[in-house]
């Protein structure tokens, strides 16, 4: 994004002339900071509120004020020194200024995600009990400073698995208020796979009574075992709705996912006529990847996607709908037979397509199926996501790729002219282990994905000159198969997704792990004070209770470092 004047673009040649404060632990760190002498206490301090600003800007500046009078146990003032909010037309929707100094913190931005931001910045710039619910003695007191800051990619995403293991509503807005703190703006919901189908779909009332349950879950990683357990649950439209609500009032756009033709079982089990063979299927309670999927040859099929992404599209106003694509033919499988090989209808549907038969036919079949889908969104004013599978074979034009099997499907797509979002699992799955000693971490899918990797991630390495373009951001994706807890989620996504901020929030120059990590000891006093559970592996204190990690050598030099920095 482009810097709008030469004004703002001069607060960081300024920057060095002023020492930097030991507090100033922002996560994402701002782009341009430019600090000044002296501070500006805030407890309670007055606000006024440029009526120009929109209604949904000043209901979020209410809940900053709010948390500040909470925090400080002072009702704000009416007028005098203090807070300044004002509109300012000549900002980005998601930039933001703020000027600290002559006892006064003036705030400007064009519309409500550039005032959001302001207030996470100014709010992680005090003490961390403004994230709290109760009066605390502090010191609140803001530094002087001029801040002028915008992201580095417009689209900055986490991902929810609800499908293998259901969250409630007041959990998921939780996970909200999560990235709200550090400025992500989009939410991919999950809503539907093998293991539980999560949305109600009113055309299709078996969804909810028969696909949103399963008898049991595999237990730890013997697949073929059962605990016997009925285990499910769905949300209803009009709590989908609420999330949707609750998420855009805080400057976060919720992109549902339907995942099809594959990751389809639980659908199946309601429906089955929709599959090759008529079923019975039952609703998955393993993980992996399963064979059966929707059949390509049926039009019911159609009809059933039509209803149901426009009953979503109803609920879910987002520019993007994410229809899945991934895995629809295990690489993996004994049987390199899939029901698209065998099944008349689908076979029809080749022929008629002019498909000739070999390895490449089904991802034609499946390029059929996505052509057919993308029309469909298309005609209701949306645009597609698909995961890069949908890459392989001819891709129509418009979609968008979410690259997920390494930064190769990314790198692919942005050489053919389309959108890509990064994904990678290599960098960006948080339901990867984050220590070495798995014996000691909560159990896991697998994989190996600590902090620093995460942090290191270049969402443009690869990519072939002019191609930047197409990169729309950055999303990491968290998988819930192993995951069964409020505590076990936040600890899987945190403090990995404050890596993940910062690669989509600072332009690649200003990012730097030793200050990140830093910064971190502030935040995980906000995640305290919130009540967030969190993991300390990268400090070599491994898993729910922390131990010690083996690497004596490695632990003695945190303890030492610590020492110094808290005075243990």
């Amino acid at each position: 994004m482009k810097r709008l004047t030469l004004f703002f673009a001069a607060l960081a040649v300024f920057a060095s002339c002023c020492p930097k404060p030991e507090n100033f632990s922002v996560i994402p760190q701002p782009n341009d900071v430019t600090f000044l002498k002296g501070t500006v206490c805030v407890k309670g301090a007055a606000v006024e509120i440029d009526p120009s600003i929109d209604k949904a800007s000043r209901e979020a500046i209410g809940r900053f004020v709010q948390a500040l009078e909470t925090a400080t146990g002072v009702k704000t003032k009416a007028d005098g020194d203090g807070f300044d909010f004002k509109y300012n037309p000549n900002l980005g929707p998601e930039q933001y200024y703020i000027n600290i100094e002559n006892d006064d913190v003036e705030v400007e931005a064009s519309a409500l995600n550039g005032f959001i931001y302001a207030c996470e910045t100014i709010k992680q710039m005090l003490p961390a009990a403004i994230y709290g619910k109760k009066k605390v003695k502090a010191s609140w007191v803001l530094p002087c400073a001029k801040i002028f800051d915008e992201p580095r990619f417009g689209y900055r995403g986490m991902h929810l698995d609800c499908s293998r293991h259901f969250w409630s509503i007041e959990e998921t807005k939780r996970y909200i208020d999560l990235m709200v703190a550090y400025k992500l703006n989009r939410l991919h919901w999950h809503l539907t796979d093998d293991q539980g189908w999560r949305a109600e779909i009113k055309a299709y009332p078996r969804l909810t009574e028969v696909a949103a349950w399963r008898a049991g879950t595999c237990i730890g990683k013997d697949y073929e075992s059962s605990d016997g357990i009925r285990y499910g649950g769905y949300y209803t439209q009009e709590q989908m709705r609420e999330i949707v609500d609750y998420a855009a009032a805080r400057g976060i756009e919720v992109i549902p996912e339907v995942d099809l033709p594959g990751h389809m079982v639980a659908a199946l089990a309601a429906y089955p006529e929709l599959g090759c063979t008529g079923g019975p299927y039952k609703v998955w309670e393993r993980w992996g990847i399963a064979k059966d999927i929707l059949c390509a040859g049926n039009d019911e099929v159609f009809t059933f996607l039509d209803n149901v992404l426009s009953e979503l599209m109803d609920i879910f106003p987002s520019k993007y709908i994410h229809i899945g694509g991934d895995e629809c033919f295990d690489p993996y499988a004994e049987d390199s037979t899939f029901p698209w090989d065998v099944c008349p209808k689908c076979n029809a549907r080749m022929r008629k397509l002019g498909i000739k038969k070999g390895p490449d036919a089904k991802h034609q079949l499946q390029n059929y199926v996505t052509e057919r889908v993308q029309a469909l969104v298309n005609s209701k004013g949306r645009h597609i996501i698909g995961w890069d599978e949908i890459l392989e074979g001819n891709l129509s034009e418009g979609a968008t790729v979410m690259s997920w099997r390494g930064v190769e499907g990314g790198i692919k797509a942005a050489a053919k002219g389309f959108d890509a979002i990064m994904t990678p699992h290599t960098f960006l799955y948080f339901d990867y282990y984050q220590s070495k000693e798995r014996d000691k971490e909560p159990l896991c899918i697998g994989g190996y994905l600590p902090l620093e990797n995460v942090y290191a991630y270049e969402p443009f390495d690869g990519l072939a000159p002019g191609a930047e373009d197409h990169i729309l951001g950055v999303q990491a994706n968290l998988w819930t198969e192993y995951i069964t807890t409020t505590e076990h989620l936040e600890y899987m996504l945190l403090p990995r997704m404050c890596a993940l901020s910062e690669i989509q929030w600072c332009d690649a120059d200003k990012k730097d792990y030793t200050r990140f990590c830093t910064a971190l000891d502030h935040t995980f006093e906000i995640l305290d004070v919130m009540g967030v559970n969190y993991c300390l592996d990268y400090k070599g204190l491994i898993g729910f209770d922390r131990q010690p990690a083996r690497d004596s050598v490695a632990l003695a030099e945190y303890l030492e470092a610590a020492k110094a920095t808290w005075g243990w």
